[in-house]
């Protein structure tokens, strides 16, 4: 899908930028135990999300981007997580700056067989947790997959008044 209309409406005004993006991303097993990843067309490895669009809830958002990135449709089940922090920091290609904060569902699917579904994904697959160590995952990705199966649904509280 690429960036949306409403983020190309606040690129107009700010540039590059840093922007701080709600998103959402799914966490699918099957039997197996194994987990839903796709690949990025930049390469890396990742759980199925992306943005939340104006208007639309993070179920919404969640259904959406799956169905989107790797063809199948989801029934979001409950939250796993939140997390952000410097690791969901990135600047892209073109060079725009993003900080991302990422609301985690455990889904399972509904319908449909995964597999790349627009032009931002270019493979999708099905790993056992063993198996994460060997892919490409970005600092964020890999944080919240260790969180998540950890059952660590948010990193703990730092800030301190002066």
């Amino acid at each position: 899908m690429g960036m949306s209309d409403y983020v190309r409406g606040l690129r107009e005004k700010v540039g590059n930028g840093l922007l701080f993006m709600p998103s959402t991303h799914c966490v699918i097993r099957d039997a197996a135990g194994r987990l839903l990843l796709v690949r990025h067309v930049e390469g890396r490895w990742m759980l199925p999300g992306g943005a939340i669009e104006p208007g639309e809830t993070p179920a919404d958002a969640a259904r959406r981007e799956c169905w989107e990135e790797a063809s199948v449709l989801v029934e979001p089940e409950r939250i796993l997580g939140v997390y952000g922090g410097p690791e969901y920091e990135v600047t892209y290609a073109n060079g725009d700056h993003a900080r991302w904060v990422v609301t985690i569902f455990s889904a399972r699917i509904v319908s449909g067989e995964p597999r790349p579904g627009d032009d931002e994904t270019q493979d999708v697959g099905w790993f056992l947790p063993e198996e994460l160590d060997a892919l490409e995952l970005s600092p964020a990705s890999r944080q919240t997959i260790a969180c998540v199966l950890e059952g660590v649904p948010f990193r703990e509280a730092e800030w301190q008044p002066d």
